[in-house]
């Protein structure tokens, strides 16, 4: 595969995720054919492409957190779009159990 293709497989995985659920950056490389390779994941949202309608804000850390970015209001515009569609936190941490993306 391409760099190009997975990025679009990437892309893909993450706009399927349906509302109201979160996946991991792991269960994203995994389900692309990259296990351990999260970071890939990361970098893939970091770059995506200006004008991409990409839900990003559903795609949380192993343990269901925000991972943190440049601007701190990126973390609460996050947890500010998640918790529209329904998704529910303990403290600072998705509920998993709920709400992760078992497709």
């Amino acid at each position: 595969m391409t760099p190009e293709e997975i990025l679009e497989l990437i892309y893909s995985l993450i706009a399927s995720i349906p509302r109201g659920h979160v996946a991991s950056y792991g269960q994203i490389a995994g389900m692309a054919g990259l296990p351990r390779h999260a970071r890939l994941v990361g970098r893939a949202l970091r770059e995506t492409p200006e004008g991409m309608d990409l839900p990003w804000h559903r795609v949380v850390n192993h343990a269901g957190a925000i991972s943190a970015r440049n601007a701190r209001s990126s973390e609460r515009d996050q947890r500010h779009l998640l918790e529209a569609e329904g998704v529910r936190f303990r403290g600072e941490r998705v509920d998993m159990r709920r709400h992760r993306w078992e497709p």
